[in-house]
C-alpha cells in the first residue's frame, strides 16, 4: 500500500516542481518597470508638456497616433501602474486628458486630444516627456479644410474692429476687442503687473492705435496700449496689486476680464457677493482651447468637477476659452454666456440648453400644470380649526374672503387674488363650531392642510408684571420771634389789665395810648412748640417769644398692576376712580348760567403688546400710566381737584423674567425763606428777636419696573 501512495503521488510532485522552476525563471521579467506618476506643464502658445515618470529607466516605448477620435497611444511594455487616479484632466491647447490602463503586464498610456496635434517623445533618466503642440502646422492644411477647427484651415486675415471697455462685476476691468472676421486666434500671457495680448492674424488699424487710460473707472486695469507687432496687433494691459485674469471668445468677441485676486478667494471660499450675485465655489481650473466644440468642452468641465451635464442636441459651436485659475463653476457659466446658453440644476444633473429653448419648455410645462388643475376634480374638505381663528385663516387664504351672515360667511369666487386657492377654489368658515370649509382641486387641498397645520397651533403666553414706586422725603425748619414792651409808669399792677383794652388806650386818658402786646412779630404760619419771657419791672412789660418749628416726612407708594397675554395680542389692566367737580356753564340768552358736575378718571393703567422673538426674548410695545389726586382748588363756589399724572410710552426688548427699569423722574426742591425787621434784624444777638428763617426740602422719585415671563404651551400642557 505504501509502494502504491508512493507511484501515484510521484507524478504530481513531479508537476509542482516544474512550475514551481517556471515561476522562478519569470521572475526578472515579472518584476519589470513601475509609471509612479503622470505630471504636466501647459506653455502659453498651447504646448503641453506631459511628463511620465517611473521607478527605473523607461525602454522599449511604442506610440501611435489616431485620427478618430484623435488621440496618442504609447504602450509600455513590462511596466505596471501605480498611479492614484487612473485619469488626469489637463484641458490645455489641443491636449484634453491622459489615461493609463494596464493588462497583462503591459500599461498603455493613452492622450486624449481635441483635435490632431503633432507631438514628440523623449526620455529624461526615469522619466518619459511628451510634448503636444497646441497648433498644428497650418501651412501643410489643404484649401478646403474645415473652417471649424484651426488645426485644418488657412490662417484668416482679421482686422480690429473696437476695443471698449466697462467695469464689470466685483470691480473687475473688462477689455472687449471685436474683430471683423471670426478667424482672429488671440493669444493672452502675464508678464509681472501686465497683461500682453498677441493676434497674430489680425491688424490694427491706425484709429485705434492708442492708450487708453481707464484709471477713472476704479479697477485693477490703468492703461490699454493698442498697437502693430509683426504685422499682427499686440494689446498691453497695465494693472496694479494682484489680479487675477480670464478671457474668452465668442465669435468676433474677445473678453478679457481682470479682476482682483481677493474677491476671487472670497467667492471661492463661500463669501457672500452683494447684489445678488453668484457665489462660484468650485477648484479652479486652467483652461487655454482654440476654437474648440462647446459640446467637448462641457465634456471635460463635466469629467473635472464630477458632474452630470446634459447637453441638449441644440447645444452647438465652437468657442476659443482662456481661464487662469477660475472656479469651475464660475468656468461653465462662462461658456454658456458666451454662447447664449443656460442651465437647470436637477439634484446632480445639470441641464444645458439655449436659453430661448428652456423657457420654452418651462412656459410648457406651466401651461400643463394649469390645464391639468382647470381639468382636476375639486374635492370639499371640512378642517376644524382648534387655537386659531377660521374667519382669520380664510381671510389669509384669500384675500376675497367675505364674512357671512349668521353662523358663516364664504369667499374665493373671483380668478384674482387667488391667494394659495386655484381659479376654482373656494373657502367658508362657520364661526359657530370654529371650522375651515375648503373646495378646491386635491393638491390645493392637501397644500392648505399641511398650511393649516403649521399655523394652527397654541402660541405662548406673557406675564407681565409691572412695579410703580413713588417715594417721597420731606424737611422743613421754622424758626420765628415775637417781642414786645408796655409802659406801666404811675400805674398800680393791679390796674394794668384793666386799664389796657384791645386798642391799648388808656381809659382815663383817651389821648395817651398805653404799649400792650408784641412790638415787633415776626410768627410763624404754625408752630411746633413756643418758649415765652416775660420781664415785669414796676414801670414796663417786657415779652418775648420765641417759635419752632420742624417737620421730617417720607413716604412710599408702591403699585403692581400685572397681566398675561398671548403673543402678539394686546393687553390692557386699569384701575381707579372718577373724581367729580362742579363747573359752570356760560349763561345763554335770556337765561342763568348753570352749574354742573363733570368726572375726571384717576387710574392706574397697564397696555402692553408683548413679541417673543426666535430667541426666547421678549419686545414689549408698553405704556403705563399712573394718576393720583394731590388736592383740591377751593373757590368761591366749588372747588377744582388737582391730579398729578405720571405716564410713560415706551417699547424694549428684555430677556424673559429679566426685571428692566424703563423709566424714572428724580425730583429735588430746595427752599429758604428770611425775613426781618430792618436794620433791628442785623444787629448782632438781639437782631435774631426782630426776624425768623424757614428752610425747606422736597424730595420726589419715580421708578417703573417691568419683568416679563414667558409661558411655553409645554409647561401649560404639564
Amino acid at each position: 500500500m505504501t509502494a502504491l501512495n508512493v507511484n501515484r503521488q510521484g507524478p504530481r510532485r513531479l508537476a509542482l516542481l516544474g512550475m514551481a522552476i517556471g515561476l522562478l525563471c519569470s521572475l526578472p521579467a515579472m518584476a519589470g518597470n513601475v509609471l509612479q506618476q503622470v505630471r504636466y506643464d501647459a506653455a502659453p502658445d498651447g504646448k503641453v508638456d506631459i511628463r511620465l515618470e517611473f521607478a527605473e529607466p523607461v525602454e522599449g516605448v511604442q506610440a501611435f497616433t489616431t485620427d478618430s477620435p484623435p488621440r496618442i497611444a504609447i504602450d509600455l511594455p513590462e511596466t505596471t501602474s501605480a498611479l492614484a487616479e487612473r485619469r488626469v484632466i489637463i484641458g490645455s491647447g489641443a491636449t484634453s486628458a491622459v489615461s493609463a490602463a494596464e493588462s497583462n503586464g503591459r500599461t498603455r498610456v493613452v492622450v486624449d486630444l481635441f483635435r490632431p496635434a503633432d507631438y514628440e517623445t523623449r526620455v529624461d533618466g526615469n522619466a518619459l516627456i511628451v510634448t503636444v503642440d497646441g497648433l498644428a502646422d497650418v501651412a501643410t492644411l489643404p484649401a478646403n479644410a474645415s473652417p471649424l477647427d484651426p488645426s485644418k484651415r488657412l490662417p484668416a486675415t482679421a482686422e480690429v474692429s473696437a476695443i471698449d471697455f466697462r467695469r464689470g462685476d466685483n470691480g473687475a476691468g473688462q477689455i472687449i476687442v471685436r474683430f471683423n472676421d471670426e478667424g482672429a486666434i488671440p493669444d493672452m500671457r502675464t508678464e509681472g503687473d501686465r497683461i500682453v495680448v498677441d493676434v497674430a492674424n489680425a491688424a490694427i488699424p491706425e484709429a485705434l492705435r492708442q492708450r487708453l487710460d481707464v484709471v477713472d473707472f476704479a479697477t485693477p486695469v490703468r492703461t490699454i496700449d493698442a498697437r502693430t507687432n509683426a504685422g499682427g496687433t499686440r494689446m498691453v494691459i497695465a494693472t496694479q496689486g494682484e489680479v487675477q485674469s480670464l478671457a474668452y471668445q465668442t465669435g468676433n468677441e474677445y473678453v478679457i476680464e481682470v479682476g482682483p485676486v481677493a474677491s476671487a478667494q472670497g467667492a471661492a471660499a463661500g463669501a457672500t457677493v452683494p447684489g445678488n450675485e453668484p457665489v462660484y465655489v468650485g477648484p479652479p481650473v486652467t483652461f487655454n482651447f482654440q476654437d474648440i466644440p462647446v459640446r467637448t468642452l462641457l465634456q471635460v468641465i463635466a469629467e473635472y468637477s464630477g458632474l452630470n451635464i446634459v447637453a441638449a442636441d441644440s447645444v452647438s459651436g465652437n468657442v476659443t476659452l482662456r481661464l487662469t485659475n477660475v472656479p469651475y463653476d464660475q468656468a461653465l457659466d462662462i461658456v454658456l454666456r458666451a454662447k447664449g446658453l443656460d442651465k437647470r440644476i436637477e439634484g446632480n444633473v445639470i441641464w444645458v440648453a439655449p436659453q430661448e429653448e428652456l423657457a420654452t419648455y418651462e412656459q410648457a410645462r406651466e401651461d400643463a400644470r394649469i390645464a391639468l388643475e382647470v381639468r382636476a376634480e375639486l374635492v370639499s374638505e371640512y378642517i376644524p380649526i382648534n387655537y386659531g381663528n377660521a374667519e382669520e385663516i380664510a381671510t389669509l387664504l384669500t384675500e376675497d374672503s367675505k364674512s357671512g351672515q349668521g353662523g358663516g360667511g364664504a369667499g374665493g369666487q373671483s380668478a384674482q387674488g387667488r391667494g394659495f386657492l386655484s381659479p376654482r377654489g373656494s373657502v367658508s368658515f362657520d364661526r359657530r363650531t370654529n371650522t375651515l370649509l375648503v373646495s378646491d382641486i386635491p393638491a390645493k387641498v392637501r397644500e392648505i392642510r399641511d398650511l393649516i397645520g403649521v399655523l394652527d397651533r397654541p402660541v405662548d403666553q406673557v406675564l407681565i408684571e409691572a412695579r410703580i414706586v413713588i417715594a417721597t422725603e420731606t424737611f422743613a425748619r421754622d424758626i420765628g420771634a415775637r417781642f414786645g414792651v408796655a409802659d406801666r409808669s404811675n400805674r398800680p399792677l393791679t390796674d394794668i389789665d384793666s386799664a389796657l383794652g384791645a386798642t391799648g388806650v388808656d381809659p382815663s386818658d383817651p389821648t395817651t395810648t398805653i404799649g400792650a402786646g408784641f412790638l415787633a412779630s415776626n410768627p410763624l404760619a404754625s408752630t411746633a412748640g413756643q418758649f415765652a419771657l416775660s420781664i415785669l419791672t414796676a414801670d414796663a412789660l417786657i415779652d418775648m417769644e420765641l417759635q419752632l418749628l420742624q417737620e421730617e416726612g417720607r413716604g412710599e407708594v408702591i403699585s403692581n398692576p400685572r397681566v398675561i397675554t398671548s403673543n402678539q395680542r394686546e393687553a390692557t389692566i386699569r384701575q381707579g376712580e372718577e373724581i367729580g367737580y362742579v363747573t359752570l356753564q356760560a349763561a345763554q340768552a335770556g337765561q342763568q348760567p348753570q352749574f354742573t358736575v363733570e368726572f375726571k378718571e384717576v387710574v392706574l393703567e397697564l397696555k402692553v403688546t408683548p413679541t417673543i422673538t426666535q430667541d426666547g426674548r421678549v419686545f414689549m410695545d408698553m405704556s403705563v400710566i399712573k394718576d393720583e389726586v394731590e388736592g383740591f382748588t377751593e373757590t368761591a363756589t366749588y372747588r377744582v381737584p388737582n391730579i398729578s399724572t405720571r405716564e410713560v410710552q415706551t417699547a424694549v426688548l428684555v430677556d424673559s423674567a429679566q426685571t428692566v427699569v424703563i423709566g424714572g423722574v428724580y425730583e429735588f426742591r430746595n427752599r429758604d425763606d428770611f425775613t426781618k425787621v430792618p436794620w433791628l434784624g442785623d444787629l448782632p444777638v438781639l437782631g435774631n428777636m426782630f426776624r425768623s428763617r424757614s428752610r425747606s426740602t422736597d424730595k420726589a422719585e419715580l421708578l417703573i419696573f417691568v419683568t416679563p415671563r414667558i409661558i411655553p404651551v409645554a409647561s401649560r400642557a404639564n
